[in-house]
């Protein structure tokens, strides 16, 4: 049976609760124990998967198809857990299925309110898989306070409540300010934050303080007194070079140790920290840099290719390279050649994304990489975006496009060697799609096997011809085009097993050519670099020697 940990925040967002709860799971998981990591969402959408990209960042996407929050990566990258459907929880799907309830009479002519009927939906999904692992994590996402949040606040109330003794403990991250006109640290912030979670029947065990100065005893007493905690339960959380250093840099503060002793967990299991060692090791002495450029249209906002920055990370990781990671608004190339803005750089990578704004922009830096032989890494539209600037510049079919971008009823302006995705088979069933169905959830989203062309360069860099990744698109390449191209040079190297759905295509006369349409960012961890960017930025060493 797991013990439960609620990760609550106050004062501001962006606190990093995710990286919190992150590196707290690979803390317990370095002394031995399993765990699971869980987001409970206040907002109202089902899930993220209809959100801009601007509106809350990057989709993570689950093996089992979920669309999630981008702290799911998180708690991948760090753990290694693969998440499930059931780790992200929002209010919209809470209420849908509490509404679904209500129309097949499962709640036998009762008026449905929050308490019990939505408190109750919520402790239900909390306790999913309980007993296949020691700790579930579960952060609630927003600040206490939010009004969104009441139902979740009062669920984990509850849960607590119901659970016997010190099975449940609470984390709570709050803000210290630092005043520089008084040259010291507030903790009026955090004491109104932790008065706000006791005023709704919660009471925080442990306070991780985010602080950008070392916290003073005088100070950590303080907030000891006020907030209701052990002094050793107040924990530090200062700015860091890399988040990969956040499980050391806790380990150093004693968060760990903290949660064990809230749970009575003695002795405790000594930690194994060598493979978060091992990491910070390869993140800091490196034997030289490469220079990479994301040509993509979310260019404001770096929490938009999130997974990507990160994989790419990695694959320095794996190479003892640092990656140097520029944003390249693709719309640019809309109006402007290509040229001059990816003149210098040892690899280009073109991210997925939905829309026609910048995808001529995107295909000319294909055609930039393809000509110049810079190594090109094409995700989703990248490499749709690549297979159309090979059919346009290189196999004769001018008006190449994709279906995605003719809006206007019989107005046709491309021949769509990319169409939308009908049919495809997931397990044994057969699942079909229309234009018409609703945007959440009707892609093709989650693990698929791909079958990899024998003595290709992916073959290679995988090591094998059988591999399953991670989709979340509604078009694909139409394999009617597939003889020309591959005339022209451009091979086909994956195929689903059924051989319909391209997955992988690469140029093989070229240094490293190769565009994906699944997205392996989604996969990579810090110490497992995932072999498609460890390779790609192996490619781009090679580069950087030849300038």
């Amino acid at each position: 049976m797991a013990r439960f940990i609620f990760i609550t925040g106050g004062v501001v967002s962006s606190l990093g609760k995710g990286l919190a709860s992150a590196a707290l799971g690979a803390l317990l998981q370095a002394r031995g124990f399993t765990v699971r990591l869980r987001k409970l969402d206040p907002y109202l959408n089902v899930d993220p998967g209809t959100m801009s990209p601007f509106e809350h960042g990057e989709v993570f996407v689950t093996d089992d198809g979920a669309e999630t929050d981008l702290d799911l990566g998180h708690y991948e990258r760090f753990t290694g857990v693969a998440a499930r459907a059931t780790d992200s929880i929002s209010s919209g799907r809470i209420y849908t299925n509490v509404l679904e309830k209500e129309r097949r009479g499962d709640y036998l002519g009762k008026t449905i309110q929050v308490i019990p009927h939505v408190t109750n939906e919520i402790k239900d999904w909390i306790a999913i898989g309980e007993d296949e692992v020691d700790f579930m994590l579960c952060e609630i996402g927003g600040t206490v306070g939010d009004i969104e949040g009441l139902p979740f606040f009062e669920a984990i109330r509850q849960f607590s409540h119901e659970r016997p003794k010190g099975e449940c403990i609470l984390m709570h991250l709050t803000l210290l300010p630092y005043l520089a006109a008084s040259g010291e640290l507030k903790t009026k912030p955090t004491q109104h934050s932790v008065k706000e979670l006791q005023s709704i029947g919660l009471a925080p065990d442990i306070l991780v303080c985010r602080s950008e100065h070392p916290i003073p005893e005088r100070e950590r007493e303080k907030i000891a007194l006020f907030c209701n905690v052990r002094k050793e339960h107040v924990v530090a959380a200062y700015d860091l070079s890399s988040i990969y250093e956040a499980p050391l840099a806790y380990h150093r503060e004693g968060l760990d140790q903290a949660v064990l002793d809230a749970f009575g967990i003695s002795p405790a299991p000594k930690p194994n920290l060598d493979r978060w060692h091992d990491v910070f090791d390869r993140l800091t002495n490196t034997d030289g840099e490469v220079n990479v450029a994301i040509v993509g249209k979310y260019t404001q906002l770096e929490d938009a290719y999130k997974s990507i920055k990160e994989a790419l990370t990695h694959g320095g990781m794996a190479n003892r390279v640092k990656v140097n990671v520029s944003w390249v608004d693709a719309e640019v190339f809309d109006r402007e050649d290509a040229a001059p803005h990816l003149e210098g750089y040892h690899a280009i990578l073109v991210p997925g994304g939905f829309g026609e704004r910048g995808t001529e922009g995107k295909i000319k830096a294909a055609q930039f990489a393809r000509e110049r032989g810079i190594p090109y890494l094409g995700i989703c539209l990248g490499m749709q975006m690549a297979v159309i600037e090979a059919a346009r510049n290189v196999a004769g079919v001018a008006t190449a496009g994709s279906e995605e971008f003719d809006h206007e009823a019989g107005k046709k302006r491309f021949e769509p060697v990319v169409y939308h995705l009908k049919e495809w088979v997931q397990g044994n069933q057969k699942v079909k799609r229309k234009k018409t169905d609703a945007k959440g959830g009707t892609m093709r989203l989650g693990a698929y096997d791909a079958v990899l062309k024998k003595g290709s360069r992916v073959a290679g860099v995988y090591g094998s011809l059988a591999i399953d990744e991670r989709h979340r698109h509604r078009y694909e390449v139409d394999t009617k085009y597939r003889e020309p191209l591959e005339e022209a040079g451009l091979c086909f190297a994956g195929m689903s097993p059924d051989g319909k759905l391209p997955e992988i295509v690469e140029w093989a006369d070229h240094p490293w050519f190769i565009g994906v349409q699944f997205h392996p960012e989604l996969k990579s961890k810090p110490f497992d670099p995932h072999p498609l960017f460890a390779d790609f930025v192996r490619a781009a060493v090679e580069t950087s020697r030849l300038v």
